[in-house]
C-alpha cells in the first residue's frame, strides 16, 4: 500500500482514529492489548511518528489563511491565540497564496517544526497534502470551508444563510424592493449561503429575484466599489445595497460618496462581519455580526482536543450571526423612486 495514515491503522486494528492517535501521541489511556496491536501495525506499515510535545499535549498549532491582508483574518487570529496562549500552546500563522509552490513550502515547514495541529481558514488543500497530514497524524480543523465539505475534518462556521436573510429582511421592512447584492467569492460555502439567504428573503416577501441586481465581488474594498458602480449604472438602480462583507460595504459607500450620494438618505447599505472599523465609518455601518474571534476560539479548542486523541461532540459547529443596526440604513423614500439620474 502507499503512504499509511492513522485512518488506515485504525481500520486494520478495528479501533477508532482517536484511539490510534492516543497511541501515536504516547497517551496512557489505552488498554495494553489494544496498544500492542496498534504498535505492531505501526511498525509493520512503517508509520513515522512525529517528535512528541512535552506533557503529551499540543505544543504548536498552525493557523493557515489564503491571505492575511484583511482585518477579518486578525479577528480569527485573536481568537485562536487567546485559547492557545491560555493552554501554553504556540501559534504559527501562515498564508498559502495562489503563487506556485507556496502550499508545498508550507507543508515542508510544517514537517520540520512537527506541528501538533492545523487550523485551515477559507483555503483549499490539495488532496495529496491532506493525505500527508493524515499520514503524519496531524489533526485538521477547517474554518469556513471552501467548496463542498469533502475533507475528512471538523469544520467551524457561522449561520451565513440566516445572516444573509436577516440583512435582506431588514431592508425589505424599511420599504426597499430593489436591493442590490455584492456577492463574495463563489468558491466559498459562506459566500453562497449569504447569497441564498438574500434570495430566500426576497422570495419570502414576494419580490422577484433580479439577477441584474447581483454582482460579483471578492470580499475586498475594491470589488465593493466596482460592484456599487455597476449597480448604480443600471437603468433602474437599487435603493439599497447588501454587501457580503464589511470591506465591500465600505468600498460601496466610497463609490456612492464620489457620486455625491448620501448614505442612507439616497441609498441604504448593509455589510457582513461587524469588523471593529465599521463602528467608526461615516455613517456607522449596519451589518451582520459574524463571531469571528469566537470561531477562532472554537477551532483552537477543537484542534487541541483532536491532538489529545479526544472524541468530538460534533464534526460541524455553526455559531449564530446577529444583525447590528446602525446609521447606514433608513426607510425607502418615495421621492427617490425615479433614480435614473444617478447613473
Amino acid at each position: 500500500m502507499g503512504k499509511v495514515t492513522i485512518t488506515d491503522i485504525a481500520r486494520a486494528a478495528g479501533v477508532s482514529v482517536p484511539t490510534v492517535s492516543r497511541v501515536v501521541n504516547g497517551r496512557s489511556d489505552v488498554s495494553p492489548q489494544t496498544r500492542a496491536r496498534i504498535e505492531d501495525l505501526l511498525r509493520e506499515h512503517g508509520y513515522r511518528r512525529r517528535p512528541q510535545a512535552s506533557g503529551n499535549r499540543a505544543a504548536l498549532v498552525d493557523l493557515v489563511f489564503n491571505d492575511l491582508d484583511s482585518p477579518w483574518a486578525v479577528e480569527i487570529i485573536r481568537g485562536v491565540e487567546e485559547v492557545a496562549h491560555a493552554a501554553g500552546v504556540g501559534t504559527v500563522v501562515s498564508a498559502i497564496h495562489d503563487r506556485a509552490g507556496s502550499a508545498q513550502q508550507w507543508m515542508k515547514n510544517l514537517r520540520a517544526r512537527a506541528s501538533d495541529g492545523v487550523i485551515l481558514v477559507t483555503s483549499v488543500l490539495e488532496p495529496g497534502m491532506h493525505e500527508e497530514l493524515h499520514r503524519l497524524g496531524v489533526p485538521l480543523v477547517v474554518i469556513d470551508p471552501a467548496g463542498s465539505p469533502t475533507l475528512d475534518a471538523p469544520t467551524v462556521g457561522a449561520t451565513n444563510w440566516a445572516g444573509g436573510m436577516a440583512a435582506t429582511e431588514h431592508l425589505i421592512a424599511l420599504g426597499h424592493r430593489r436591493i442590490g447584492f455584492v456577492a463574495g467569492p463563489p468558491r466559498l460555502l459562506c459566500s453562497r449561503a449569504r447569497l441564498d439567504g438574500y434570495r430566500a428573503a426576497l422570495e419570502g416577501a414576494g419580490i422577484a429575484v433580479d439577477d441584474a441586481l447581483i454582482v460579483q465581488g471578492d470580499f475586498y474594498h475594491a470589488s465593493g466599489f466596482a460592484g456599487a458602480e455597476q449597480l448604480l449604472a443600471l437603468a433602474e438602480p437599487p435603493t439599497a445595497l447588501f454587501a457580503s462583507s464589511d470591506q465591500m460595504a465600505l468600498g460601496a459607500i466610497e463609490a456612492l460618496r464620489r457620486r455625491g450620494l448620501r448614505v442612507p438618505e439616497d441609498l441604504s447599505v448593509v455589510g457582513f462581519d461587524d469588523l471593529p472599523e465599521v463602528r467608526w465609518s461615516a455613517p456607522p455601518l449596519t451589518t451582520v455580526r459574524q463571531p469571528l474571534s469566537e470561531m477562532g476560539k472554537v477551532a483552537a479548542r477543537t484542534v487541541m482536543r483532536l491532538a489529545r486523541g479526544e472524541e468530538l461532540d460534533s464534526p460541524r459547529v455553526e455559531l449564530a450571526t446577529e444583525l447590528v443596526l446602525r446609521a447606514s440604513t433608513a426607510p425607502h423614500s418615495p421621492n427617490l423612486t425615479d433614480r435614473s439620474n444617478i447613473a
